[in-house]
């Protein structure tokens, strides 16, 4: 067997992020299902990724769009049942792409049937499962601690006398990782995934799973200014990133390898690169993938971008596999953070650089961030700190298969705004050889021809004035990427044959927001 053949699925995979929604809807209720994702299945292979990752589904009372999980084994009837996702399973599996679930291990519902017997007494069977605490002696929270959704993070529950700990809303409680029966339930929720075929995970707000209220208030943040949102006026130095995660991280990992293949885990974390990096675990036994979120903050200019991938890079534990993220559905949507104009140039970047990419559902068609009248905000996030651009809806909107009322997403009233714009359809893509969507498809058929392109070293990372550019070299094969991030033409670094470019250009200076892959 060759080193090739070993190497595992997603180190050569691009993951596509389908929220659930926005993606279709196949019975006519405005939210896309998951019959809609099956439906839209051949979009997917057509467009060359390899695996989708698919946002919570699960039953909900979605006060924050699913991620208050009340039942952590079923589907919830808004996207179908568990029969419709074992269909939607097995489709994805003939279709040759891999599956991956949003798992949300740090917090459920209020409505969890735990919670709800949690609550009963303080001598309830689950009340360790969640985390509570007594009053101040003046009868307020045990902690300062503010909700990423603002307000404390702590709520009263007159009935037991106690308070009970939200990192969220209050209707999301925090599930208590220190206590084992708690842990084991979880690991036999992955467990019940895993069984029905699903390739992995992507783990939910990581580096909140071990709040510790006995370390006390949190200290001021002396850089917040109000535009942060509440939740940043305090650094959260005891809700996140504490030491215990990476033991739970390593149980999570050894649940995966029960499987074979072992499954994937993808962990969501915001912190500083040095945080990042301790979620690979000492042996490489937590988190394979954990999620590199540097371009969703980076400043796009060619010097900045440079350093920002060498340190990375440099940053990464000996063997370590990196990843990239261009968008999710939490933050505003590339082509709007950037300009239209560079959006390709963005593509290139994430698709060229050395990992596993994840694409945002719609980046593929240039999509925008969609104003969200007053009236049609769903996000808890806007409602409860409105006007301060925190909202989320606009970057979750659904996608526009065709021209038209409904846009071939659905035949009832969508559940928020379709950009009615026909050029981010994807019946007018499909049709346009020069459209976002066939630049895509291109660059992702080139990813898959070219190893030095997936599993290929990463070389020369620099800046001539604002052009960015790298090599990548697998055995003996050695292409250059050059991106100007510029506002004007310049020299296009290398020589080589161009073997695509964001402008259709094969020659000469690179135009503004112009990139190339040359075969050296």
């Amino acid at each position: 067997m060759t080193h090739q053949a070993t190497q595992p699925w997603w180190k050569e995979g691009v993951i596509y992020q389908i929220y659930p929604r926005s993606f279709m809807d196949s019975t006519g209720d405005g939210i896309g299902d998951l019959e809609g994702i099956r439906q839209r299945l051949p979009h997917l292979v057509d467009l060359g990724v390899d695996a989708i990752w698919i946002s919570p589904i699960f039953p909900s009372p979605m006060k924050d769009a699913g991620y208050d999980v009340a039942d952590y084994c079923d589907i919830d009837p808004l996207f179908g049942s568990l029969e419709d996702f074992e269909r939607l399973s097995a489709a994805v599996k003939d279709a040759g792409l891999k599956l991956l679930l949003d798992f949300v291990p740090s917090h459920s519902s209020d409505q969890h049937p735990w919670f709800l017997e949690a609550r009963q007494s303080r001598d309830a069977d689950k009340r360790d499962w969640y985390i509570w605490r007594d009053p101040l002696p003046d009868g307020s929270p045990p902690t300062n601690w503010i909700s990423e959704f603002a307000g404390s993070t702590w709520t009263f529950h007159p009935e037991t006398g106690q308070y009970y700990l939200h990192v969220f809303l209050p209707e999301q409680p925090a599930l208590n990782w220190r206590n084992p029966e708690l842990r084991a339930a979880m690991y036999d929720v992955m467990r019940f995934w895993f069984d029905r075929g699903v390739d992995g995970f992507r783990v939910d707000a990581l580096e909140n799973l071990m709040p510790n209220p006995d370390l006390g208030d949190n200290p001021p943040n002396p850089d917040w200014v109000e535009s942060m949102g509440p939740a940043r006026s305090h650094l959260p130095v005891n809700i996140k990133h504490q030491p215990e995660i990476l033991a739970a991280g390593r149980d999570m990992r050894s649940v995966a390898n029960e499987y074979d293949p072992e499954r994937l885990l993808v962990g969501e974390i915001y912190g500083t690169t040095e945080q990042l990096m301790k979620y690979y675990g000492e042996n490489h036994d937590a988190f394979q993938l954990p999620f590199n979120f540097l371009l969703i903050e980076a400043v796009w200019q060619a010097e900045p971008l440079a350093g920002m991938i060498r340190a990375y890079e440099a940053a990464l534990p000996e063997g370590a596999w990196p990843n990239w993220v261009l968008g999710n559905h939490d933050r505003p949507r590339i082509a709007s953070r950037i300009g239209a104009g560079r959006a390709r140039l963005a593509a290139m970047l994430l698709l060229t650089l050395r990992g596993t990419p994840t694409m945002y559902q719609g980046d593929e068609l240039g999509m925008e961030n969609v104003p969200i009248p007053p009236e049609a905000v769903q996000d808890p996030w806007e409602r409860n700190v409105p006007g301060q651009g925190l909202g989320r809806d606009p970057v979750r909107t659904p996608i526009a298969w065709e021209t038209g009322p409904g846009a071939g997403f659905t035949t009832g009233t969508p559940w928020l705004p379709i950009d009615p714009r026909p050029e981010v359809a994807v019946e007018t893509q499909q049709a346009d050889p020069h459209s976002m969507l066939a630049f895509h498809k291109a660059l992702l058929a080139l990813r898959k021809r070219e190893k030095a392109l997936t599993l290929g070293d990463l070389t020369g990372v620099d800046a001539t004035g604002e052009v960015l550019h790298y090599r990548r070299t697998h055995q003996g094969r050695t292409l250059a990427v050059a991106l100007n991030l510029g506002e004007t033409a310049a020299p296009c670094p290398g020589t080589g044959d161009c073997l695509i470019s964001t402008h259709g250009t094969t020659t000469g200076d690179l135009a503004p927001g112009e990139g190339r892959v040359l075969a050296q």
